[in-house]
């Protein structure tokens, strides 16, 4: 069976978007331009260690980027990242689409 393209991707940036603190840090960092550490782990109920290890998975599928700034690094939101895993989703959502379209054309066209 091949794979359609983008798919590993796909599955990178959702199993990363899978656990709800790094989920929680999209949300923070997509509302906000550049952010640290003590920053993204303020009211978070986890520590600033636990923080550093989910960003590190959410750079690593593409979502954020850091940047050294002086003595801290500063985490940015990468929107192509989370625009590719909204890409995905439409594309299986018109293939559901055209599917169930296909479904209701075979029952509307049955006789019996």
């Amino acid at each position: 069976m091949t794979t359609p393209a983008g798919t590993g991707e796909a599955a990178r940036t959702f199993a990363a978007l899978g656990d709800p603190t790094r989920l929680e840090l999209v949300r923070r960092l997509g509302s906000a331009p550049r952010l640290n550490v003590s920053q993204l782990s303020a009211g978070m109920g986890v520590s600033r260690q636990a923080v550093s290890k989910h960003l590190a998975v959410l750079q690593g599928a593409g979502l954020v980027t850091r940047e050294r700034a002086g003595r801290e690094t500063l985490y940015e939101l990468r929107r192509e990242g989370v625009a590719a895993a909204g890409e995905y989703l439409r594309r299986v959502s018109e293939a559901w689409d055209a599917a169930i379209e296909r479904l209701r054309a075979h029952v509307e066209a049955d006789p019996g």
